[in-house]
């Protein structure tokens, strides 16, 4: 949870950045960075991974235009930045009908 409200306080700032990996997906995707930013603000997070290098991440789910969307950020949590890393439509191949839940 405080990785949520940090990354909803750092968008809120600007203090966000996009990775180049992130930049491609969504336009290849057509995904428009406002859906980005509104998921991140308004999203569940519904996986984290601490242990990420250089930072911690997490994945939010959230809708944009009435379909799921998920968003990986890293959180530099000493001077209050997130990077967004990767942006994606999941599908039922990999995820339960709630687009939350991964297959195993």
């Amino acid at each position: 949870m405080l990785f949520k409200k940090m990354v909803s306080e750092n968008v809120r700032y600007g203090r966000i950045s996009w990775k180049r990996h992130a930049l491609e997906r969504i336009l290849e995707r057509n995904i428009l960075r406002k859906d980005v930013t509104d998921v991140l603000q308004n999203g569940e997070v519904i996986e984290e991974y601490p242990d990420d290098h250089p930072f911690p991440s997490i994945l939010i789910y959230g809708k944009s235009d009435e379909k799921p969307l998920h968003v990986v950020v890293s959180i530099d949590t000493v001077n209050k930045w997130c990077y967004i890393i990767t942006v994606y439509r999941p599908d039922l191949k990999h995820f339960e009908s709630d687009y939350k839940t991964r297959k195993k």
